[in-house]
């Protein structure tokens, strides 16, 4: 193998194709990229038997062929090349990279040990690339963390006609977006749930992609198999198995309050505030008239009081809340205003942008308050 590539076309690639190795690879292998030089383009692969990478781009190809070399290595010699084209050769169990006066020697793994890439789904239907990111970066912030509860680790994606729902929890707080995409068919109807870290990281690559395509694998749950490409990149993975929660029943059909106020200034106060807030305390919320009084803490620890502006329809309602996770999400909405629907103190709050013409308007964030006590 020879090719010959621009310096920023590789390191793109390159950094793209590794951000889905392994930090602790089952095999050895895996911790490498497949490079695959055929006529005129290079593709870079990489799979851990749970997420696939694959991006193709243009080189000068002289000879073809294939090598497996560290990802993670080849990314940081990638990056830091100087500014002039590549040339990459396969020198026996070795691959020689040369950059102006830069040049580095890379010993290659056994590509034949390196297991194959799945096959990309049939195509289901196609999205806006900074749409899909913006959508899964507001349910994204609800996803749980815990590995023990794989489920919650998800975000589940509901596909009904045209229409896509997003739906992620981890039991405190959940984030549901809708919004449209261009299905291959419009009596399409499935369901998914795609690991939150895999879902978000994918989505974010894609952001500046005109159209991205979403694929499907038959069944659209268990061991199957979801794609998203645009641009020349492609990513599967497998789907969590397991039930996700059934959230439509937690979201409140009417509230005995609605609150607006400006998302910055409700975000600078509760910052404020939750300095004094020890781990785990929560912040507490005061609607009543125009003001809304946050407090945290109590007793003879440190205390905070901070009062802003609020529009409230309905009765006055005292509430508390992990500061951290009202804070996420305030800014998921990505509005200026924000409403607040409340129905008591001791039942979730969702939050909505405040007006139809703000970003997000299908964008649902609902948050279980802490209990007070005292």
């Amino acid at each position: 193998m020879k090719i010959r590539v621009e310096r920023d076309v590789l390191a793109d690639a390159v950094a793209w194709a590794a951000r889905t190795l392994p930090s602790r690879p089952s095999l050895p292998v895996l911790a490498g990229l497949v490079i695959t030089a055929d006529a005129d383009t290079v593709t870079l692969s990489s799979f851990d038997y749970e997420v696939s990478g694959r991006v193709e781009i243009e080189a000068d190809v002289a000879e073809t062929g294939t090598s497996l070399v560290s990802g993670r290595l080849l990314a940081d010699i990638a990056r830091s090349l100087p500014a002039a084209p590549v040339t990459i050769e396969s020198e026996g169990t070795r691959l020689a990279i040369a950059c102006g006066r830069s040049s580095f020697t890379l010993p290659t793994l056994p590509v034949e040990d390196y297991p194959q890439l799945p096959v990309m789904p049939t195509t289901s239907g196609a999205v806006s690339g900074s749409l899909f990111a913006a959508a899964v970066g507001q349910v994204a912030v609800a996803a749980g963390r815990d590995d023990t509860l794989p489920t919650l680790t998800g975000i589940r994606m509901e596909f009904e006609g045209a229409s896509i729902t997003l739906a992620a929890t981890d039991r405190y707080r959940l984030a549901v977006r809708e919004f449209a995409w261009s299905p291959e068919s419009s009596s399409m109807s499935a369901h998914a749930l795609v690991p939150a870290r895999t879902l978000a990281d994918t989505a974010k690559s894609l952001a500046d992609v005109d159209e991205v395509i979403i694929a499907l694998a038959a069944g659209g749950s268990g061991e199957g198999l979801v794609g998203f490409e645009g641009h020349g990149r492609r990513t599967t993975t497998r789907l969590l198995d397991g039930e996700f929660p059934k959230y439509r029943s937690l979201l409140p059909t009417e509230s005995s309050a609605v609150a607006t106020v400006e998302t910055s200034s409700l975000a600078d106060a509760v910052k404020r505030v939750a300095l004094v807030a020890e781990r785990n305390t929560p912040v507490r919320l005061l609607f009543e008239g125009s003001e809304l009084t946050l407090r945290a803490g109590a007793g003879d620890d440190a205390q905070a009081v901070e009062v802003i502006e609020v529009a409230l329809e309905g009765d006055p309602i005292d509430i508390a809340f992990n500061p951290a996770y009202l804070l996420d999400g305030l800014s998921a909405t990505g509005a200026e205003e924000v409403r607040f629907s409340f129905t008591q103190p001791t039942r979730p709050a969702v939050i909505t942008a405040a007006t139809q013409a703000d970003a997000g308007t299908d964008y649902r964030y609902l948050l279980m308050p802490v209990r007070l006590t005292g």
